[in-house]
């Protein structure tokens, strides 16, 4: 479970909020979700990472990494990079049906 503040990023919502509102609070952060899904299937760089999310800026990249490491669904590995962790996985599971219904969403309507 994320820590409740940082003092390098603003806070998550307080710890009397529900476990739910915690983690939208954190995932609806510029960039989170987007990192998350550039490392579904392998570790990353930080610069390879960057480039999968469109030359996001370095300073809001790396606190965003910040944030999703001290959540614990990230971990920096000695050679690989940026990675996910079981949390990380597990997260990133739920959001398959999701995706699939994104994409059926998108075929259907031309979005």
């Amino acid at each position: 479970m994320a820590k409740q503040t940082t003092s390098r990023s603003r806070g998550v919502r307080s710890s009397r909020t529900r476990p739910v509102m915690v983690l939208l609070d954190l995932l609806g952060r510029r960039w989170s979700l987007r990192i998350l899904w550039e490392l579904r299937d392998a570790p990353l760089t930080s610069r390879a990472l960057r480039a999968a999310c469109d030359e996001a800026s370095p300073t809001v990249l790396q606190a965003r990494l910040d944030d999703l490491r001290e959540a614990g669904f990230v971990e920096l590995g000695e050679a690989s990079g940026y990675g996910l962790t079981a949390l990380g996985r597990e997260l990133c599971e739920t959001f398959m049906p999701l995706h699939r219904f994104a994409e059926r969403w998108r075929s259907k309507s031309g979005a």
